[in-house]
Formats: structure tokens, sequence, C-alpha cells
């Protein structure tokens, strides 16, 4: 026997209808009902299981070619151990700290120079952006193959300076103490017009009549830059900085066609293309679906840190 009278049940019927009449102002629930359901069934798909497994297949001593009952043979922290004993690690990790450095110490500088020089509005200055930032729009891979060539001690670049001034062919890619060092060259000439379009957005920004100002009560270019300009976009600098990073930590397209098996010794190996050498062309997939839970880790650290105490200043 039901304890509502018709009337009662109306009456929440009405409330209910009224409800979901004030939450869909806009449409807001018709879209959300029509788009969550399939972008969140396509994140569980192409990003929640392959980290769960990755997880999974890390305890394991596993080739990847034979189903995981049949061919893998429970290790479990074996791998995460050899992984961090292991030297070409070590220096895989160094690797893709340096490029962090280089980025942080001569990409951004000179990204922020070059937006301050050309951010005003000007056919001369769209001329210069372009050629800037034409280097971003290469693929990593095809940025990789020109650089390689130029690198190539027979025929590139390299091998017409050094035989112009009579000296012996020489191999940067092939060296153990410069292989790294011709990468992180390429590295600071493929990103840095990317964040120099980032900088002149924020620089465009800037009121003109600030600067106006500035400049009447005496203030120097480089007084406007460093004590105007700079702080008012320090929203678009912490930006740059977490693509930096991040990115530094996902490098991999470029270093595979520049340097092959990570380079001399494994030399030039970041985090990423030590993962693809020891656990894709290896057939390791338990050791390397290890490197990749440790690099998944230290990014949702890092992303969380930094939107936490960087991100969310307003200062």
């Amino acid at each position: 026997m039901s304890t509502h009278s018709p009337t009662t049940q109306a009456g929440l019927m009405g409330r209910l209808r009224d409800w979901l009449y004030v939450q869909n102002t806009g449409g807001r629930l018709t879209t959300l009902l029509l788009f969550l359901p399939p972008a969140l069934m396509i994140f569980t798909l192409f990003a929640i299981l392959p980290i769960a497994e990755s997880g999974l297949y890390s305890f394991y001593n596993w080739n990847g070619f034979v189903p995981l009952a049949d061919g893998g043979r429970w290790v479990g922290l074996r791998n995460y151990e050899q992984i961090l004993g292991h030297s070409v690690f070590h220096q895989a990790v160094w690797n893709t700290a340096r490029i962090v450095i280089i980025s942080m110490l001569i990409q951004l500088p000179l990204a922020m120079v070059l937006a301050m020089l050309i951010a005003s509005k000007s056919a001369v200055n769209n001329v210069f952006r372009l050629i800037f930032f034409l280097p971003f729009i290469l693929a990593d891979v095809v940025a990789g193959l020109i650089w390689r060539f130029i690198y190539d001690g027979n025929y590139g670049l390299v091998a017409a300076i050094t035989h112009l001034f009579g000296l012996e062919p020489f191999y940067p890619l092939a060296d153990q103490s410069w292989a790294f060092n011709a990468i992180l060259v390429v590295v600071v000439w493929k990103y840095f017009g990317y964040h120099m379009m980032i900088y002149i957005a924020g620089l465009q920004s800037v009121s003109d009549d600030l600067i106006e100002a500035a400049k009447l009560d005496g203030a120097t270019p480089i007084q406007i830059a460093l004590r105007i300009k700079l702080p008012l976009i320090w929203p678009a600098i912490r930006l740059s900085i977490f693509f930096s990073v991040i990115g530094a930590l996902q490098f991999f397209e470029m270093a595979v066609p520049l340097v092959q098996s990570g380079g001399p010794g494994g030399s030039a190996h970041t985090i990423v293309t030590y993962l693809y050498e020891y656990g894709i062309v290896r057939s390791r997939v338990g050791f390397g679906s290890a490197v990749g839970v440790i690099l998944f880790l230290v990014c949702v650290v890092f992303a969380f840190t930094y939107q936490r105490y960087v991100m969310a200043s307003h200062k």
C-alpha cells in the first residue's frame, strides 16, 4: 500500500521537474548527459586501463609476446630495484634534468628577449615571428632527421665546417661526451619559438597606457621590461615553465632519429628513450612498464605540486 497520496506524488514530481529545469538552464544538463559518458569511456579505455595494466605488468618478468598467465613470471619489486640501480637509468634521469636546466637558463630567456623585441604589431615583426616559429611547426621526427644530417661528419654542415678549416672529420652524435649536448642544441632551436609566442600573447595584453605612463615618469626600456612587463605576464611565464618541464619528461620523438639506441654507451638516453630501448626493443615489457610507472608518478607529482604552489599563486 502506497504511503504517498496522488497529490503528494504529483508535488514531488513537480519539484523534481522544476529542479531539472533549473539545472538544465542553457542546456547544461543535456550537454553533460550527452558528452560526459563517451568522454569517460574513451578516457578509461585509453588512459586509465593502460596505466592500470602497466602497474600490473611492472611486477612481472614478461616479454609481451605470450599471454601473461603463460609466459609471465612474478618478480615483485625486482624490476624497480634493477631500474634504480642501473647506471644508464641514472644517466637518463640526469639527461632529462639537463633538458629542464637548459630550458630554464637558455631557451626561455631567449624566447622572452625575442618576444620583448618583436611583440609590437608590425609587418616586419610578423615576418620575424613566422621565422622563429617555423621550427616548432616541423614534426619532431622531421626535425630530428634534419639535424642528424647537419651533424653528419661526412656530408652535413659539420663536415663542411671541418673541411673548410682543414680539420679531421667530427661526428658529434657518435661522441659520448658530445652526443647529448648536440641534442640540447636541437631542443633549444625547436621549441624556443613556441614559448616566444606564449610570451608575445602575454605582452600584447599589457596596457599601452601603462607603458606610456612609465615612460613619462622616466623609466628606461629595461626598467619597463623588468618592473612592468615581466610581473604582468607572470601567468604566461608559469605556463611556459610547466610546458617545458612536462616536455622534458616526455622527450622522445626527436631523440630517436638523432641517436638510435641511446647514443654511444647509452650516454644520450632520456627517461622515455630508456623505456623504449629496454622495455620495447629488448622485449622486457615488465621492466619497461616499471619505468613507465616511475615516469607517470613523477609527472603526476610534479603536475599537482606545480598546480598547487605555482599555478594557483596570484603573486
